[in-house]
């Protein structure tokens, strides 16, 4: 079997469709492409493109449970998904932007282990943690 390296797209389960749509549309310039709905199930999905390509799948399911982490650490500690990440050319643009559209900065932009990179994080209005990383310019 042969897998190819690009993810088609990440998935989250949101509490509230609408807000999502915006946060990540105003601060990442992502597009709706399509809804679905499915009312036997109670779910309305939303999916959006980033302008790099990268895609989000927004699932809004009523009275489903949020899992929220405080920072990185915290997630680290329960096993499965935690976090997501994009790159920006603007780390700090970026985090001022979502801070405007009910973002949170959780870790401020700092120089990552691996050299050539700074990273921060970031919580969209519902908590989800997004990982922001920015290419430091090629000599």
């Amino acid at each position: 079997m042969i897998v190819r390296s690009l993810v088609h797209h990440i998935g989250l389960s949101v509490a509230d469709l609408e807000p999502q749509c915006r946060f990540y549309a105003e601060v990442f310039g992502f597009r709706e492409d399509h809804r679905t709905v499915i009312p036997e199930a109670g779910i309305r999905i939303a999916f959006l493109t980033g302008p790099g390509g990268a895609a989000l799948e927004l699932t809004e399911r009523a009275g489903s449970t949020p899992q929220r982490f405080t920072d990185p650490l915290d997630g680290a500690d329960t096993q499965g998904y935690f976090h997501w990440a994009l790159t920006v050319d603007d780390l700090d643009a970026v985090l001022a932007v979502a801070a405007t559209h009910g973002g949170r900065t959780v870790t401020p932009p700092t120089p990552a282990r691996r050299p050539g990179t700074r990273f921060a994080y970031l919580a969209d209005p519902e908590d989800n943690l997004i990982e922001l990383r920015q290419p430091e310019p090629a000599p």
